[in-house]
């Protein structure tokens, strides 16, 4: 009657599933046969509808007991396939949920393994180069996402007994006022539980951790060394971050769980969906949205398996030319760590000599991240590993080093020595280095006082003209200079930012943009006139503006300005009087 009926109501179709839930429930002793002509029976009711809940965990126990049976591949492929293309929150239906979960499992269980799960991602992606269902990618990365968390369920749901966040970064508290211990079977039978665990290196020997052991640190007296790393004071009440979870103290107590081996195949079969999710090219940049959080329990990522697995999707954002994919590396937001710092020599996912590292910031300085903001981070927290990879050659490095140098970010005199004597003794360092101190002498030229203050640039102009030009003389004394109606681009930004009087600047129907402005914000903080009329800027350069307090007039006349990004470049530009933002959006 369902299926005939000329009515189009979804309740026709799921009434009859919800009685077959009901007598399911109350008929447990129902023979495996019987299960599949059931399963057989209600397929056709399946196609235009998702199975309720109760349904879900009758489809999970045959997917657990029978993985093999042709009823999963046949019956249950279609339900799946429906599932991914249209449901549209989880969280609302965690079942169904599982039932994709379990689903993928069995089909991990036939005789050709991956390759059966591979085709069927393959499918759900269609043969062309843009899936067609916006939908497959969120729902499967949920889908991995729950899986591998449930891997490390039976750690995480006994951090009730462990220190808090708050305690790891305040010392635990004294043994009377703490919870009961751990149970004795989570910790390793070599080390007494009396006696405080031995310092250990950063990554653990192959000795203590293997494929399915992990090791959690657990931080009890580094208050000070937190205080001096966050500049706050010892005992605050802020969340530490997640690699001062993870990072190994000199006194811990060391807490050690094996994974069972269902759990090993669980782990493997979901971070290789993961890994096969990278490799197309047009989801790549909403899985690298969806990972940038670091949506993994700490667990999983002191966890040397996963990490090593991980690995391969982290490479391969670091290795896609688009900025929307390789700016997910760093974290979210400040003051949260990023797979930048995970992946970084002394993070806790960091497996090899820095090769991962180089590579990511090849491409971050490629792109534009070449900022003071960021050659700072790296001066801070990663000089040493810099160096040593400069040492070995790298010639990322090596730029960034002399980079360091040129924008004075290294204050430090034995600090600045050190960096020279690490460039002199490579051949492609020392070449950088020389070139480095001629860019410096030729710096010194240009700005030394003297030359025009105004000057205006012929039309038709290019970047290399406005280098050659600026290079033939002193502009220590340019004040006022016009490039409108000229083709530079974002690339003179290099040439502009050396100008230190410089305080109007003329861009009109350039193709000058978002790169440009973002470099500009970070060198000319005297500069009082913009003109970006009729060039290709849009918000995501406009915002970095904001930082230029000395702006009292802008022209953003024909430009991509949102509405809301003048109102807070209104707000956060105190001096701005002189605006013109006709035939914009905040018109």
């Amino acid at each position: 009657m369902a299926l005939t009926s000329p009515l189009q109501d979804e309740s026709i179709h799921q009434a009859p599933l919800h009685i077959i839930s009901t007598l399911l429930a109350e008929n447990s002793n129902l023979s495996t046969q019987d299960h599949e002509n059931i399963i057989v029976a209600i397929a056709p009711l399946l196609e235009n509808n998702h199975p309720p809940p109760d349904l879900c965990e009758f489809f999970c126990k045959h997917c657990r007991e029978r993985p093999r049976s042709m009823v999963v591949i046949e019956v249950f492929t279609p339900v799946v396939q429906r599932i991914l293309k249209h449901n549209m929150d989880f969280g609302k239906c965690p079942r169904l949920r599982l039932f994709t979960q379990e689903y993928i499992l069995a089909l991990n269980e036939l005789n050709a393994g991956m390759e059966v799960v591979k085709k069927f991602v393959h499918s759900m992606h269609g043969p062309t180069g843009q899936c067609p269902h916006p939908r497959v990618l969120p729902n499967l990365v949920a889908v991995c996402l729950a899986a591998i968390y449930s891997c490390y369920e039976e750690f995480i749901n006994s951090r009730d007994n462990s220190p808090s966040l708050k305690e790891i970064r305040n010392g635990c508290q004294q043994q009377n006022d703490r919870k009961p211990p751990m149970p004795l079977r989570l910790l390793p039978p070599s080390i007494p539980i009396s006696s405080p665990a031995p310092s250990l290196p950063l990554s653990p020997p192959p000795s203590i951790v293997n494929s399915s052991e992990i090791l959690v640190e657990l931080e009890r007296n580094n208050n000070s060394a937190n205080a001096k790393r966050k500049g706050g004071p010892a005992g605050g009440d802020s969340e530490p971050n997640l690699i001062d979870c993870l990072l190994v103290s000199p006194a811990v107590n060391m807490l050690s769980i094996q994974l069972p081996a269902q759990a090993d195949r669980v782990l493997g079969c979901f971070a290789l969906i993961l890994k096969m999710l990278s490799d197309y090219d047009d989801w790549r940049p909403a899985l690298a949205s969806l990972l940038q959080p670091i949506p993994f329990p700490k667990e999983a990522l002191a966890h040397a398996k996963f990490t090593k697995e991980l690995k391969y999707v982290i490479q391969r954002f670091a290795e896609d030319p688009r900025q929307e994919v390789h700016s997910c590396l760093l974290s979210v937001r400040s003051g949260k760590d990023g797979w930048f710092q995970l992946y970084s020599p002394g993070g806790v996912a960091c497996d090899d000599d820095g090769e991962l590292f180089a590579s990511m910031v090849h491409i971050l300085m490629g792109s534009c991240y070449k900022t003071k903001k960021f050659l700072l981070s790296l001066a801070e927290n990663k000089l040493g590993p810099c160096m040593l990879l400069a040492l070995r050659g790298n010639q990322t490095m090596v730029e960034i080093l002399c980079l360091m140098l040129e924008y004075n970010i290294i204050e430090n005199k034995d600090t600045q020595l050190q960096i020279i004597s690490t460039l002199e003794s490579t051949q492609v360092g020392l070449r950088m280095y020389e070139q480095l101190c001629d860019r410096q002498r030729e710096l010194k030229e240009l700005q030394r006082k003297g030359g025009p203050t105004r000057l205006t640039l012929p039309s038709k102009s290019t970047d290399a003209d406005l280098a050659r030009l600026l290079s033939s003389g002193s502009f220590g004394n340019l004040e006022n200079l016009s490039l409108a109606f000229t083709n530079v681009t974002s690339a003179c930004a290099e040439q502009l930012i050396k100008l230190p009087s410089l305080k109007q600047l003329n861009l009109w129907s350039t193709q000058f943009g978002d790169a440009g402005l973002r470099l500009l914000s970070e060198h000319l903080a005297c500069l009082q006139v913009l003109n970006l009329c009729e060039t290709p800027v849009t918000d995501a350069g406009l915002l970095a503006l904001s930082s230029m307090k000395s702006l009292c007039s802008l022209n953003m006349n024909s430009t991509k300005l949102t509405a809301d990004t003048y109102e807070d470049l209104k707000a956060k530009l105190p001096n701005l009087k002189d605006v013109d933002v006709r035939y914009t959006e905040a018109w």
